[in-house]
């Protein structure tokens, strides 16, 4: 399980004069997945790592070896759109059972 800080879509706010967008940020689930791999290899990952490992894992996700889970919901697809509030708290599953050693 990981958690990744989303941030406040300001300019939304602005434009539209509506605190919803101060209460909740839409964002597509590929954006998120790239926040989570920067929170799971930390600050001091090289680039060249990060990088590769967003790559892996959106295409992870998008030939379906795996889905994700953001704050209960799952998805399966990252350009579907997910409204997160403040934190969101990610789980991946894989699609098919794993063999016993």
């Amino acid at each position: 399980m990981l958690r990744v800080a989303i941030p406040i879509d300001v300019s939304a706010v602005a434009r539209t004069a509506s605190a919803a967008f101060a209460l909740a940020t839409p964002l597509r689930v590929g954006d998120v997945l790239r926040e989570a791999v920067h929170e799971a290899l930390g600050p001091r990952a090289p680039q060249d790592k990060r990088d590769r490992a967003v790559r892996s894992t959106l295409a992870g996700l998008r030939d379906g070896s795996f889905i994700v889970e953001i704050d209960g919901k799952r998805y399966a697809d990252p350009d579907e759109i997910v409204v997160c509030s403040g934190t969101a708290t990610l789980r991946f599953f894989l699609r098919r059972a794993l063999r016993a050693a």
